[in-house]
């Protein structure tokens, strides 16, 4: 609204009880046009005098301003000067939905108009005096209904109103950053404003969100808004991140970083917009090959194969390509054929020859043969590999030799191991030296052999925990035996003919062989180097057997360049320094994300060695339930392990966060995967020790994953970590850990499915910790008296007894991590079992405890008093009203007697239920039976 723009009468609505009032009139602004203007002139202030304007429509905005043009007389100056007279008058507005004032509503009075301020003025009228006017402005609201009236009040003075004029402030279309934000009225101090990214731009990030920027009351734009939004690929930022341009021909984007780019050698892009640069006719580009790399061929044929025959083996050389076809991935393939008569056809070797190393993705330019059939004629094709032959249409270019053989001695051999049985090479075995944990044994061989001994595999019963360390040929080392204890061993052979007869079994120390478990140890003994080989059942390896814990990490965790990795954000603290999250983008596959965990300065080398040892244990599992290991660094400082970045973090603190936000089958959807991920750790022979909801991590699409594979230096070193607790010289997670294992440190998978019991309660509690505020020492006693957790809210009743069933205090009566998965998969597929709540008092609960005993909850003796102790004083009312006046009353309540009174947050109600449960559980240890 703005009077000086009216040219009618303004007809506002005028109340007095006296004269004068007032009075509309005609005058002249400052610059001479003429307007509306309300004048009044009292002679006494004993009197108000009202003037309301008419209905003011709010619009979009949450406060005004109002800017009032005035004059004002100086008492003085005034022909009836008195003592009552005023140079001030009031300003007062008054919010409907609707033009509803009358002459005579609302009355007119303070209450129920609210006072916008007093105004006095800055420049006052005399005689004679320069005409001057005032200019002030205010800001009125909050504004909540549709509209509203100004009212002025005067009181003694003499004084005209010149103009009022109405208007708010907002901020304009933006558009910045790639981002353009609409037209924004500030309903605060600081307005959040949401935009939209701009033409062939997206949100950019794991977790993409909508630009933001800031609209302040002043009606400016406040700050920048931050860079969430990137142009598409094909397309790069413009006129100031105003917009995005379409490549031009001839260059491309392939990503949301960075800017256009000509094309790559050998490839083109014809048209505008290309996020990828097609390769030349004959060229070629990999799955694994980056966008901008250039386009390559397949390599030409390896050069000069020259075959020869050393002892009993034939060998094959070459030289390699002339053209490798623009890459530097070359390798090599070996084919092999056999062509049995002149006249007949050839046909593939197959399994009948043995090569060393194996035929396939050969990287050097030599290959042992052996197998070969006499008086038989062979053809090898040498073809020579890169990383887009797989692509090509053409045949791999190749070279090849015939080879054909004759009766000598080393066709003897084969000959033999067609058509003879391998005999017995080894016939006593004998212990040469012996320590409290180890034996050293020797044998004998013939020393007229036709066969060349290959190796040696060595068997023997009562399992042992690693892999014995040889000493060389015939003189094995069988380390980390367990004292007191009889092993049988026997030995055989392998040659070219293929594997002797074990030899009779040697009983090393007096026979207590109780079952026979056997673990087959190969040793190489091929031109005179001794090394290992395993076959059987992939079982863990604990690294701190390894005489060098080095050999553990090199074996089992892959070394990546630090120049591939890209710390973005610290996200935490670990044991030993920060944990960061982090870009991996190694040449030839796609960047993801991965937490980082870094070993901070000033390390010892038993620290280094106890941070690394958790990566050659994690290196070891391959599973979609047990946290990946991306590498390690261990070449540059700092020290780090790379693991998948899990968007959702640590499972207990994500329910928290997201408190009764899941339906019963997601949390048992969560649960499955969690047993499945242990189940595959009880199948490799591991025990965890510290399964906890804060040791899984879970991601963006709700997976969860086991992780923190570390307990094993809790249990050595001290921790000022309270969930930890000293027992036995150790630490443990007291309200996590069986019984057994609190007391005797007898871990076990048994022990772990304790552990996942309570985790299982964790999840249905929404991240509730287990046994509230109770001391370790009272969870332990707790535990002894066989009590066990009450079901959550609103758990269903299957899975609380199967909590209980984990919580068994005979540990092989506890089921097995098969057994939890497929009873969650029965659950899973049966939906409708998830509706039976569990009550609590269901199953094994207080056995051991006397309910003869008066519960006396708390000793807190008013529900009040209670209720403020928890923070929930605001239901006292309704406590009170339900007939709850003291807390010796409240063991009974249920969920539904709270909604009853009005309690209907989830996570009020679980704080006040657990709350109820603590209270109770004291009060009934306090009453245990004394036996």
């Amino acid at each position: 609204m703005n009077t000086k723009t009216e040219t009618s009468d303004l007809r506002w609505t005028i109340f007095s009880r006296a004269k004068p009032e007032w009075e509309e009139v005609s005058g002249l602004d400052e610059e001479n046009n003429s307007v509306r203007i309300y004048q009044i002139c009292q002679t006494d202030s004993s009197s108000s005098h009202w003037l309301r304007s008419g209905f003011i429509q709010r619009l979009a905005a949450s406060q005004v301003y109002v800017e009032l043009r005035f004059t004002m007389m100086e008492c003085s100056s005034t022909s009836t000067h008195h003592r009552s007279c005023k140079e001030t008058f009031n300003v007062y507005y008054y919010q409907a939905d609707t033009d509803e004032a009358t002459a005579t509503y609302p009355p007119w009075m303070e209450n129920p108009y609210t006072k916008v301020d007093t105004v006095a003025a800055d420049f006052l009228l005399s005689k004679g005096g320069e005409r001057k006017f005032n200019v002030k402005t205010f800001r009125v609201g909050p504004l909540s209904q549709r509209g509203f009236y100004l009212a002025f009040q005067a009181q003694g003075a003499c004084m005209a109103l010149l103009s009022v004029r109405v208007f708010f402030k907002k901020c304009p279309p933006l558009v910045s950053a790639l981002s353009s934000f609409p037209e924004t009225v500030p309903r605060t101090l600081v307005q959040q404003a949401q935009g939209v990214c701009v033409e062939h731009a997206a949100q950019q990030g794991l977790r993409p969100r909508p630009p933001k920027l800031f609209c302040g009351e002043d009606g400016q734009w406040v700050g920048q808004p931050m860079m969430s939004c990137a142009c598409l690929p094909g397309f790069e930022a413009a006129d100031g991140q105003t917009r995005c341009a379409a490549c031009p021909v001839g260059h491309f984007k392939a990503s949301t970083e960075g800017k256009c780019t000509s094309c790559p050698r050998f490839s083109q892009a014809t048209i505008r917009g290309a996020s990828l640069c097609a390769c030349h006719a004959g060229y070629l580009r990999s799955e694994a090959d980056p966008p901008d790399s250039p386009c390559t061929k397949p390599p030409s044929a390896p050069r000069s194969i020259v075959p020869q025959i050393n002892d009993t083996t034939l060998s094959l050389e070459w030289n390699e390509p002339l053209d490798n076809g623009g890459r530097t991935d070359l390798s090599y393939a070996v084919g092999c054929s056999v062509c049995r008569s002149p006249k007949g056809a050839c046909i593939p070797c197959g399994d009948s020859v043995s090569y060393r190393p194996p035929q396939d993705q050969l990287q050097g330019r030599r290959v042992e043969v052996w197998g070969l059939l006499p008086h038989t004629t062979y053809t090898f094709t040498i073809q020579a590999l890169n990383g887009v032959s797989q692509y090509s249409t053409k045949d791999p270019a190749s070279d090849s030799v015939n080879i054909t053989t004759s009766h000598d001695a080393w066709v003897d051999i084969y000959n033999c191991g067609a058509i003879c049985a391998v005999p017995s090479l080894v016939s006593v075995i004998r212990k040469s030296d012996s320590t409290e944990s180890s034996l050293t044994l020797h044998w004998s061989v013939p020393t007229q052999l036709h066969y060349t001994v290959l190796l040696y595999q060595l068997r023997y019963c009562e399992k042992v925990r690693t892999f014995p360390r040889f000493s060389p040929w015939r003189t094995p080392v069988l380390t980390e035996l367990r004292r007191a204890t009889r092993y049988e061993v026997q030995v055989r052979a392998r040659t070219m003919a293929g594997y002797g007869s074990f030899s009779p079994f040697t009983v090393l120390n007096p026979p207590r062989c109780y079952h026979f478990t056997y673990i087959s140890l190969l040793l190489f003994l091929s031109h005179g180097s001794a090394g290992l080989y395993f076959t059987g059942v992939k079982v863990y390896i604990d690294p701190f057997t390894y005489e060098d814990p080095n050999e553990a990490v090199r074996e089992f965790a892959k070394e990546i360049d630090v120049s591939f990795v890209k710390i973005e954000e610290v996200i935490g603290a670990g044991e030993f320094g920060e944990v960061c999250r982090g870009r991996l983008r190694v040449p030839g596959k796609k960047e993801n994300y991965v937490a980082i965990k870094t070993l901070k300065g000033g390390y010892t080398e038993k620290q280094r060695r106890d941070f690394l040892s958790e990566a050659s244990i994690m290196g070891q599992f391959q599973h979609p339930n047990i946290i990946h290991l991306e590498g390690i660094i261990t070449a540059s400082c700092p020290v780090m392990i790379l693991t998948e970045f899990m968007e959702n973090g640590a499972l207990d603190s994500f329910l928290r966060l997201n408190d009764s936000q899941f339906t019963p089958i997601q949390l048992v959807g969560m649960q499955r995967g969690i047993a499945s991920g242990m189940k595959y750790l009880a199948e490799m022979s591991y025990v965890h020790r510290d399964l906890a909801a804060r040791n899984i991590l879970i991601n963006s699409n709700l997976v969860c994953k086991v992780s923190d594979f570390g307990l094993s230096r809790f249990l050595q070193e001290n921790s000022s970590d309270p969930t930890y607790t000293s027992s036995l010289g150790g630490k443990i997670p007291i309200r996590w850990t069986a019984p057994e294992a609190i007391a005797f440190r007898k871990f076990t998978s048994a022990s772990d499915v304790w552990s996942y019991g309570i985790v299982m309660w964790e999840v249905m509690s929404f991240g509730e910790r287990p046994y509230w505020d109770m001391s370790n020492q009272d969870v332990i006693n707790a535990i002894e008296q066989d009590y066990r957790l009450p079901p959550p809210p609103d758990c269903p009743t299957h899975l609380h007894q199967l909590m209980l069933d984990c919580w068994q205090k005979d540990r092989s009566a506890r089921p097995r991590f098969s057994d939890l998965v497929s009873a969650l998969d029965k659950l899973i597929r049966n939906p409708a079992s998830l509706k039976i709540v569990a009550q609590e008092g269901s199953g094994l609960s207080y056995p051991l405890l006397d309910q003869r005993a008066p519960l006396a909850l708390s000793p807190c003796t008013a529900v009040g008093e209670w209720l403020r102790a928890i923070k929930m004083e605001r239901y006292e009312d309704s406590f009170l009203q339900a007939g709850f006046n003291s807390v010796d009353q409240l063991a009974p309540i249920s969920t539904q007697d709270l909604l009853h009174m009005g309690v209907t947050l989830a996570g009020h109600q679980r704080k006040i239920l657990s709350s109820i449960q603590t209270m109770t559980f004291r009060n009934k240890s306090a009453a245990t039976v004394t036996f």
